[in-house]
């Protein structure tokens, strides 16, 4: 079975596109975002909320 050489371009694109998903691997977790943090809206910090009042009263 022949082996087809990729164009330049396409050759590039397919490394760049390893690179890629080498970088977003990496990339995750890492960055601490406004996504990361409990919103205030949220069920539970609703309830934590009220547990803290019936606690400190």
């Amino acid at each position: 079975m022949a082996v087809t050489r990729l164009k330049r371009k396409d050759r590039r694109n397919k490394t760049f596109a390893k690179l890629d998903v080498k970088n977003l691997k990496l990339a995750t977790n890492i960055e601490l975002g406004s996504r990361s943090q409990q919103s205030t809206k949220d069920q539970l910090a609703k309830n934590n909320a009220v547990l803290d009042q019936l606690t400190k009263g």
